[in-house]
């Protein structure tokens, strides 16, 4: 698991982007549990995340509604399979509107720029 904290701060809502191999949608569901134990995680407000698996995406907004499918979107341009990638957000109290993708696209795209 590559956890990559701060990658992102807007009006008070901190962004953090995780990820990891996974073969299956159990192993996705078993990446998200395990990031939540952390407490710092367990804590946040949204865990938006995503993979590309062999018979169709795998996603989860979390409350980040399209967040999960900018993550989608982005791996398939990267033809990444088989690798969740997880944006985290921790609510700072006001809203981002549409800044809140734009977040998004930059922290996976941090996390995508250092798998290469």
């Amino acid at each position: 698991m590559k956890i990559i904290e701060n990658v992102a701060s807007d009006r008070g809502s901190k962004y953090a982007v995780s990820g990891a191999p996974v073969t299956s949608a159990d192993e996705a569901r078993a990446f998200i549990k395990e990031l939540r134990r952390k407490k710092k995680f367990a804590k946040a407000t949204h865990n938006s995340w995503a993979v590309l698996l062999p018979d169709a995406p795998l996603k989860n907004d979390d409350g980040e509604s399209g967040a999960g499918m900018i993550i989608v979107r982005m791996l398939e341009r990267e033809a990444l399979q088989g690798h969740l990638i997880c944006v985290t957000r921790w609510y700072g109290g006001k809203h981002l509107g549409g800044d809140r993708f734009r977040h998004v696209q930059d922290a996976v795209r941090i996390y995508l720029d250092q798998l290469t």
